[in-house]
Parts: C-alpha cells; sequence; structure tokens
C-alpha cells in the first residue's frame, strides 16, 4: 500500500487525502501515509488493544465513547473527540467521530481523521466516497472479469488486463451517462443554454434605439426628419466598430424582412 501512494506521489497525481477501511486503520499506517504528505480520512477498529492519547490517558476508542456525553436527536454524529495517534514517541493530532451504524441501530461505527480542519460532516461526506470505489471493484470483478479472465503470472501481462478491464469500465461510465443522465442530453441541453443566454451588445442597442425614438416622440415636439437626424447623431457618437455592427445588423434585418 505504502509502495502505491509514494508511486502515486512521484507521478504528481493531486489528491490530499487518502481514504482508509478498518483493514489499514492503524496507527502504524496513519503514521507513515501522514509522513508521506497525504491526510487520512478512514474507518477504525473498535479494538480494545488499540490505544490513543485522549485527555492524558491512553484509552481505547471503546473506553473513550463511554466517558464522553453523546449528541441527541438525529445528529449525522453520536460524538466527535479530539485526540493524539500514538506511534512509538511520536504522535499525531486526529479526530473520531462515532457515527450510527445503519445496519445496527444501537452500534456504531468510528472514522478518523488527520485533517483537524474538517467538520464532522465533511469527514462523514468525504469518507462516503469509499462506497463509489466499492461499486466500481464490484462491477469489475463481477462483470468485467477483471479475476477471471486473465491467468498469466507476468506482472506486466496482469497489469496490461487490468488496464483493459478499466478502460471497459470507463467506456461503460460514458455511455450510461449519455443515455441516462438528463445533464447530458446533447442538443438538448444546448438549446436550453442558447435560450438563456445574455443578449448581444448589439441587441441592446437595437432596443434601445427605438426607446429613444419614441422618447423623443413624446416629449418633443420635432418633425420625423429632425428626430431621424438626431438619432444618426447618436449613432455618430458611438465607436466605430460598434457602428458597423449596428448598420449590418440593419441590413440582415432588412434582408429577412
Amino acid at each position: 500500500m505504502l509502495e502505491l501512494l509514494k508511486a502515486a506521489k512521484n507521478a504528481d497525481i493531486p489528491a490530499k487525502y487518502v481514504l482508509f477501511d478498518s483493514w489499514f486503520s492503524s496507527p502504524k499506517s496513519l503514521h507513515a501515509v501522514k509522513n508521506l504528505g497525504y491526510e487520512v480520512i478512514g474507518m477504525i477498529k473498535k479494538t480494545p488493544k488499540m490505544f490513543f492519547w485522549h485527555n492524558g490517558e491512553a484509552l481505547s476508542l471503546i473506553h473513550i465513547y463511554k466517558r464522553n456525553k453523546k449528541r441527541r436527536g438525529r445528529s449525522r454524529y453520536l460524538l466527535s473527540v479530539e485526540e493524539e495517534v500514538i506511534r512509538g514517541e511520536k504522535s499525531i493530532p486526529a479526530r473520531v467521530v462515532y457515527v450510527r451504524n445503519r445496519n445496527k441501530r444501537k452500534e456504531y461505527l468510528c472514522l478518523i481523521s488527520t485533517d483537524m480542519s474538517l467538520s464532522e460532516e465533511e469527514i462523514i461526506r468525504l469518507y462516503g466516497k469509499r462506497r463509489d470505489i466499492e461499486v466500481f471493484f464490484k462491477a469489475c470483478k463481477s462483470y468485467l472479469r477483471l479475476s477471471k479472465e486473465c491467468h498469466s503470472l507476468s506482472f506486466d501481462a496482469m497489469s496490461a488486463h487490468t488496464a483493459v478491464v478499466f478502460t471497459r469500465y470507463m467506456m461503460l461510465s460514458i455511455e450510461n451517462r449519455k443515455s441516462k443522465d438528463n445533464r447530458s442530453l446533447g442538443e438538448l441541453f444546448l438549446y436550453f443554454t442558447d435560450e438563456m443566454s445574455d443578449i448581444t451588445w448589439i441587441q441592446a442597442f437595437q432596443m434601445l434605439l427605438p426607446m429613444f425614438r419614441k422618447l423623443l416622440e413624446e416629449h418633443c415636439d420635432l418633425v420625423d426628419e429632425k428626430i431621424d437626424e438626431l438619432v444618426e447623431a447618436f449613432i455618430s457618437t458611438l465607436p466605430s466598430l460598434l457602428q458597423s455592427q449596428l448598420v449590418a445588423a440593419k441590413r440582415h434585418k432588412k434582408t429577412v424582412l
């Protein structure tokens, strides 16, 4: 796991957090990943053999939960505590969030984050992204023959096979997005954006000029020829680029009519 993270680091893959399940979330792993420059968000086991430094004592997550007051109501989490993850003589700060177990309402799960700036809701949200990863591996194994199609013992062959399977998944994801996701309805999406687009400068001037002409007619005792002269004088004061575009738009309108 650490070798893969080092390879990702050397490849300049942009990432800030490493998501763990309880299998990897040990004090040793948390310290190692933190030393690589990543923050950890993961689920951690409720075992009496793993201790954290809490209020001047080395306690397990079970004892920490028992000693602190829980939140009431329908809060997304039951308890949030700040503690130190101990590894030999070194320690790193971490936040542990106790959340309800959806499958067993009387039990709880523990999420840990080494990024102390995150709120409890943000920790829960980021950890929830692991579900998409699990769905991805499930689809690759069960439907795209990740574990059954290639029986070679060559590392290069296995890597190539994995790349082929992942490419299949990406192609299916794109097709699924195009056919089922309402955000990607092709021309219909473009029609919506065209209808909601702002008017151009020329369109705005074309709307203002009749209003200016009507204003002169209603409030000034002028003949039509004099009003035309004032409108032409106003247009002549505009930048040359706008003048040429107004003339072109006027010619186009006459051609259409």
